[in-house]
């Protein structure tokens, strides 16, 4: 699991490159989610410069944030 997080990292970040949200819908994605607490995501979006929302049970979105710098 923790060799797939970088590269749903790496995803994310290309799609909000070119966009202003990315929404997390297949499944093998919401696996690696899913596997973290809800803390750990927030972290994970967090780390990244990215605000996360969970909209319902299968959807969660990602969102650059202008507030949240990147380390």
């Amino acid at each position: 699991m923790d060799k797939e997080v970088p590269a749903l990292a790496a995803k994310i970040a290309k799609a909000l490159s070119r966009g202003s949200e990315y929404v997390v819908t297949q499944p093998a994605e919401l696996r690696i989610l899913r596997a973290m607490s809800e803390a750990e995501v927030a972290e994970f979006a967090k780390s990244h410069g990215w605000r996360v929302i969970r909209l319902g049970g299968r959807q969660i979105e990602f969102y650059n944030d202008a507030g949240v710098r990147a380390l």
